[in-house]
């Protein structure tokens, strides 16, 4: 190949958007002569590769949007510490529940692995190239209330809903006023039947009351979000306090 060649193609590759192929079809020429690979088979290899790296920048791109508080997957989950079924974690994080527009709330005691799944399950929605949108229940309900306070509530509040999948984390944590409930509900509702969402709290059903107080918003919530849910319990003997206690325990020896 002569360098006018060369530079013709990336020239091209350029104009057409395709950075990876501009960056191996000379590798991939070798290749394939060496390999006696027919034209047809040189130019599969070509496109698998801009596919691939064009994968790759999408689901990068998803998951930065995702605002996920930090990087874990369900396969770095120590299901055999904790009381959890992997193979139904595994089901779900296939997507089906995304599809079926289902809930998913998991509770437990703090330092169980709550919001550890709940990230798992949002990255592995993301590789399937859904939109995903990670959250503590305390920072939807303060970005709802700035967005009803500079009058652009509507806006906000049609960004959540064209989600795939959202995730609120720590609810329970903190008390909520009662326009704070209404602002989180709004979102919950607007999503019923029509869009997932993954919830994490420290508390059984019969406690959400202490952070709810109007009881008639705290019922139509937990109505909303256990209709159809996978509910699932980590327990009450915190994780995270067992692994480090292994961990100091190995040290030692």
């Amino acid at each position: 190949m002569s360098d006018l060649q060369d530079q013709t193609i990336r020239q091209q590759c350029k104009a057409l958007r395709m950075p990876t192929i501009a960056g191996q079809f000379a590798h991939l020429a070798e290749a394939a002569a060496r390999e006696k690979q027919s034209h047809i088979g040189y130019l599969e290899a070509l496109l698998a590769a801009e596919m691939e790296e064009r994968e790759s920048h999408a689901i990068a791109r998803l998951l930065k949007e995702a605002r996920l508080p930090r990087m874990k997957t369900l396969e770095g989950f120590e299901f055999d510490r904790s009381g959890v079924s992997a193979a139904q974690l595994r089901d779900l994080a296939a997507g089906d529940y995304v599809t079926r527009a289902e809930p998913i709330l998991l509770i437990g005691e703090a330092g169980t692995g709550k919001t550890h799944l709940a990230t798992g399950l949002c990255v592995a929605a993301c590789r399937q190239r859904r939109r995903v949108r990670f959250t503590t229940a305390t920072a939807m309900i303060n970005e709802l209330a700035e967005a009803a306070h500079a009058n652009q509530l509507s806006r906000a509040l049609g960004r959540w809903e064209r989600l795939d999948l959202i995730c609120i984390d720590e609810l329970g944590y903190v008390p909520l006023a009662e326009t704070a409930c209404e602002l989180m509900f709004q979102v919950i509702a607007d999503r019923a039947e029509k869009a997932a969402v993954i919830v994490t709290t420290n508390l059984p059903f019969s406690e959400w009351s202490q952070v709810i107080p109007n009881p008639r918003l705290c019922k139509a919530l937990i109505d909303r979000l256990t209709d159809r849910a996978h509910i699932i319990t980590t327990g009450t003997d915190s994780y995270r306090f067992r692994r480090t206690t292994a961990q100091r325990t190995a040290r030692k020896l």
